[in-house]
C-alpha cells in the first residue's frame, strides 16, 4: 500500500549506519605486547622489592623536595617538625648526627670516630617522632651528654647568658644546624609551652634495657633504684628523675602502659637530669620488682598506712628499691603485696598525703642521709 511504502522509506532513511573505519590504513605503528607483569620482588618501586636498591617512594621524594625548597628560601623545613604529619626526620635508622652507624658494645652506644654517647639513648627507640627539648638547662644537659640532635632553634632577640653561649658553641662544634626563628614561630612549634627562647630537636627517647639497668646498679657501692607504679603526670616523672640524680640513685623503671613516658615535658621538669639517669620501661611492674628482689634488692613501697616508719628504716644500707605509687590511688594492691615492706613518711595529721614526686624526694633524701652518716 502507498502508506506502507512511505513508512518503510522513512524507516530506511532514519536508520543509523555503521561508522566507517580506516581499515588499518591510518595506523602509524604496530601494537607491541606489554609482556608479563613482574612479581613484587622484581619491581624496584614496590615495597616488596628484594634487590639492594629501591627507587625513592612518593613520601621520600616529597620530603626531599620540601627540604630543598626550605633551603632555597632560607626557612625552617616543615618535614619532621612537632605537629606535622611526618615524624621520620631525625630517626636515621640508628645513625647519629654524623650519619655514621652506631656501634653497640654491651649497653654502651658509641659513634665511630666520635665522642661516647650516653648509655641507652639509641637502643630500643620509641615509636614516636622526633621530640623538641625546651629550656636552657635541658638543652645544655642534652648537648653535654652527646644526645644525637638534628636541629637547634633559637628565638630572635634572645637574652644571652653562659648557658646560651655554651649551647651555641657546642652545637657549632658538633655540626648541628642552628636555626634562628621568631619567638612567635617558636611559640607555635611548642604549643605555647615555656621554652626560654631555645629548643633542641632530638630523636625519640630510647629506654635502657631493664636487665642492664639492674646489673649496672649492682656494680655500685650502694645500689639504689626507683620504680614508679602508674605515675601518669610527666612532670612528676621528671621531678622524680631529678631527685634520683640529686641523691645518687642509679636508675628508674616505669611501666609501658598507663604511665607517663619521657616526653619533652618530663625532660624540662627534670632540668636535664634525664640525660644522665638511666630509665627503663617494663611490661609488668610486679615481675620486674620480683626480678630485682632475686638480684638482691630490698623493695620498699611508699604507703601512707605503711607499718615501717621511714626514719626507722634499717634496710637503707643495702641494695634498695623504692616503689612510688600513682598520684591518686598510690601503690596498687598486687605491687604492695610484692614489696618486702610498706614504708610511711611521718606527717602532721592535717596533711593526708604527699605528691608522688615529693614523697620520692623525701625518701631518697633520707636514704642518702642514713647511708652518708651511718
Amino acid at each position: 500500500m502507498p502508506g506502507n511504502s512511505s513508512n518503510a522509506s522513512k524507516r530506511a532513511t532514519n536508520k543509523k549506519g555503521a561508522a566507517a573505519g580506516s581499515g588499518g590504513k591510518n595506523r602509524t605503528g604496530s601494537l607491541k605486547p606489554r609482556g608479563k607483569t613482574l612479581p613484587a620482588d622484581e619491581r624496584p618501586w614496590h615495597k616488596g622489592y628484594s634487590g639492594t636498591e629501591k627507587l625513592p617512594n612518593k613520601t621520600a621524594r616529597k620530603q626531599d623536595k620540601e627540604r630543598k625548597a626550605a633551603a632555597a628560601e632560607g626557612r625552617v623545613p616543615k618535614i619532621g617538625l612537632p605537629g606535622s604529619k611526618d615524624t621520620t626526620w631525625g630517626r636515621g635508622g640508628g645513625r647519629g648526627t654524623s650519619g655514621r652507624p652506631t656501634q653497640q658494645r654491651g649497653n654502651r652506644a658509641q659513634t665511630r670516630g666520635g665522642p661516647r654517647i650516653a648509655p641507652g639513648r639509641r637502643s630500643n627507640p620509641t615509636k614516636e617522632g622526633p621530640e623538641l627539648l625546651l629550656g636552657r638547662n635541658p638543652v645544655v644537659e642534652a648537648l653535654r651528654a652527646n644526645i644525637p640532635s638534628t636541629a637547634l632553634y633559637m628565638a630572635q632577640g634572645i637574652d644571652i647568658d653562659d648557658r646560651i653561649t655554651e649551647i651555641v658553641r657546642t652545637a657549632g662544634d658538633r655540626g648541628i644546624p642552628i636555626l634562628e626563628i621568631s619567638r612567635l614561630e617558636l611559640d607555635r612549634m611548642t604549643g605555647g609551652v615555656m621554652h626560654q627562647g631555645v629548643g633542641l630537636q632530638v630523636p625519640p627517647f630510647a629506654y635502657e634495657d631493664f636487665n642492664d639497668l639492674v646489673a649496672a646498679a649492682l656494680e655500685q657501692t650502694a645500689p639504689l633504684l626507683v620504680a614508679l607504679d602508674g605515675v601518669t603526670d610527666p612532670r612528676n616523672l621528671g621531678a622524680v628523675i631529678r631527685s634520683v640524680a640529686a641523691f645518687g640513685a642509679h636508675g628508674v623503671f616505669i611501666t609501658e602502659r598507663r604511665a607517663a613516658g619521657i616526653t619533652p615535658t618530663a625532660w624540662r621538669t627534670s632540668a636535664g637530669a634525664a640525660a644522665r639517669v638511666p630509665v627503663s620501661q617494663v611490661v609488668n611492674l610486679t615481675r620486674a620488682i620480683k626480678a630485682a628482689q632475686q638480684a638482691g634488692f630490698t623493695a620498699i613501697g611508699l604507703d601512707a598506712d605503711g607499718e615501717v616508719d621511714l626514719y626507722q628504716l634499717e634496710a637503707a644500707s643495702g641494695p634498695l628499691l623504692v616503689v612510688v605509687g600513682s598520684e591518686g590511688r598510690g601503690i596498687s594492691r598486687l605491687v604492695g603485696e610484692t614489696c618486702d615492706m610498706l614504708v610511711s613518711i611521718p606527717m602532721a595529721s592535717e596533711v593526708e598525703s604527699l605528691n608522688a614526686s615529693v614523697a620520692a624526694a623525701v625518701t631518697l633524701a633520707e636514704v642518702s642521709r642514713r647511708r652518708t652518716y651511718k
